[in-house]
């Protein structure tokens, strides 16, 4: 058919169609005096291309995707954490304009409370975009599993890792036909507990490659790209929530964000159950590395040092406050696992 008939029963124009062709996009057959023909498959790829286009992919990303149909999922994963991040940012927005609503209404609306109020609100979309991967877990992918070591270190971060893991498994004790979300899921260890169950699997990572490594492991988990503070879900969709290892890669302000967020998505009389590399409070700190500095372990005070160890008293104190009942449980001096239920 020609371009106007190919247009109509796209619902676009002509002018979009040679655009596409124009970057590449498309490639009609031609006739006589260069008039266009597109048959189906054309069709197909025009109706692919306006789709992605619609959803804010750019046209170099629309053609690396159709190139190559393996990426089409890896740029749609992409495209719907940066949506989810803009929604969240949406939602931020109304909250504040709403506040200052309220504020108005009770005329108590001053100067100053408008600025502190959009600093607020700066500061949180600040906090959501500036979260970077200094330890560059895409290099890390394919040989992570390989690295866990459970034995063989003075200072061991992956001692009573598999214990672990199965406590969390046993902590939430899933019922078949739950959803449930694993955050920082990696190559899928902990989220893969779960699969046994007959239960259905998010999980959630900011690393492409380690994603692409877990939906090999695991081709029925539901794998997206995000992270703590914008999780690619809507509000209240999960059953329960999991974490191991991944939440000492924010800071202790941002934790408590991301504690937030997993509430955000949490059901009603669900639960989070959270694996990781952590302090009591800040006084366990400084007593471990005190000791670990009188005994010269340059490797566990390296390590505390370049990463950002939980304080559990700060987790265990938000999830109580926003009505959460709480149980702690210590592996060794370093690994515990937090396991808080909507009460």
């Amino acid at each position: 058919m020609k371009i106007k008939e190919a247009a109509n029963q796209l619902h676009t124009t002509p002018r979009t169609i040679r655009f596409y062709e124009e970057k590449g996009l498309i490639e009609p057959e031609k006739g006589e005096n260069d008039y266009r023909y597109y048959n189906e498959a054309d069709l197909w790829r025009l109706q692919a291309i306006l789709a992605l286009r619609e959803i804010g992919m750019s046209t170099n990303q629309i053609k690396e995707a159709l190139e190559d149909e393996k990426e089409i999922e890896t740029y749609l994963n992409v495209q719907r954490s940066a949506l989810y991040e803009e929604w969240l940012q949406m939602k931020d927005m109304i909250t504040t304009v709403d506040d200052m609503l309220e504020k108005q209404k009770e005329h108590k609306l001053a100067a100053e409370d408008l600025f502190k109020l959009s600093k607020q609100l700066k500061g949180l979309k600040q906090t959501r975009n500036d979260w970077e991967d200094k330890w560059n877990f895409n290099n890390q992918a394919q040989a992570y599993d390989q690295n866990i070591k459970t034995t063989g270190y003075r200072f061991n971060v992956h001692e009573h890792y598999h214990e672990a893991l199965a406590k969390v498994r046993e902590c939430i004790s899933p019922m078949s036909g739950q959803l449930g979300v694993d955050i920082g899921t990696g190559t899928g260890n902990l989220a893969s507990l779960f699969l046994e169950k007959d239960v259905e699997m998010i999980g959630v990572d900011q690393s492409e490659e380690m994603l692409k490594v877990c939906k090999e492991k695991h081709p029925e988990m539901d794998v997206r790209h995000g992270h703590f503070l914008a999780l690619p879900l809507m509000d209240g969709q999960a059953d329960f929530i999991t974490t191991s290892y991944a939440l000492h890669h924010i800071p202790d302000t941002q934790k408590l964000l991301a504690l937030k967020e997993m509430d955000r998505v949490l059901g009603n009389e669900g639960c989070i159950a959270i694996a990781d590399l952590m302090f009591k409070d800040e006084h366990d700190r400084k007593l471990k590395l005190a000791k670990y500095k009188e005994e010269e372990n340059h490797e566990a005070l390296e390590a505390i040092h370049d990463e950002y160890y939980a304080d559990r008293s700060l987790l265990v104190n938000w999830l109580k406050e926003n009505g959460y009942h709480v149980e702690c449980l210590a592996f060794n001096p370093i690994l515990h696992v937090v396991f808080a239920e909507k009460v």
